[in-house]
């Protein structure tokens, strides 16, 4: 996630996302301001979407919150059932943080392929993880850091279509990294995050329905 910092939605224009906010953060290694800016997009609470063409339409029949409103998704990379010859079994997921792809290893040499967004410069990371717990439509709480950080965030978010968590998240360990999904689908196959792995709604949903509590995570640098 980057770490899925949105800014409160401004007054200025009608626009149904707000303008992006910019922020620096700090180098989890070297506690130096990162150079490059982080920008994130807002949709503001309360607000009804644009028209836009939709391909989730999955998302409209299943959720409640989803009934009078579609999350577009923009993202080129399509979900795919590739050959896999990797060293790990079944049920678990490898994410490439260089390919920005994430792997569900299906066993018998295939794999689903999906697209990501990975951490950015600084908050890149590896290791072995397990998801602990899952969450449809989750609420976003900032951590006492990030308050610290940005003293203008919410304290509390609903879960929705205007929530950065997206439409479904998976909690890794004690962490405080996810996989989960996005309301900005156009950054899959990015480093923008600040060490989550984001993807589109639609692929977090059937990730969702494959993964477990208790499925190993391989993240890969």
């Amino acid at each position: 996630m980057r770490r899925f910092i949105p800014a409160l939605a401004g007054l200025a224009g009608a626009a149904v996302l707000a303008a992006p906010a910019f922020a620096y953060e700090i180098d989890p290694l070297t506690r130096q301001p990162i150079d490059n800016v982080l920008t994130v997009r807002v949709r503001p609470q309360g607000t009804e979407p644009a028209a836009v063409p939709v391909v989730n339409t999955a998302l409209t029949t299943a959720d409640p919150l989803q009934q009078s409103a579609a999350v577009p998704q923009m993202s080129a990379i399509q979900r795919e059932t590739v050959a896999y010859d990797g060293p790990y079994g079944a049920g678990t997921i490898v994410v490439s943080t260089a390919e920005r792809r994430l792997y569900y290893v299906l066993g018998g040499g295939q794999a689903l392929r999906y697209g990501v967004g990975v951490g950015r410069p600084g908050f890149t990371w590896g290791g072995v993880q397990t998801i602990t717990m899952k969450r449809e439509w989750p609420d976003w709480r900032p951590p006492a850091e990030m308050i610290r950080r940005r003293p203008d965030l919410p304290r509390y978010m609903k879960g929705g279509v205007e929530n950065p968590l997206g439409a479904r998240a998976m909690y890794l360990g004690g962490t405080m990294y996810r996989i989960h999904g996005s309301n900005e689908p156009e950054t899959i196959g990015t480093a923008v995050s600040s060490g989550c792995i984001r993807m589109t709604n639609e692929d977090v949903m059937d990730l969702y329905t494959h993964a477990k509590v208790g499925t190993k995570v391989i993240v890969q640098r």
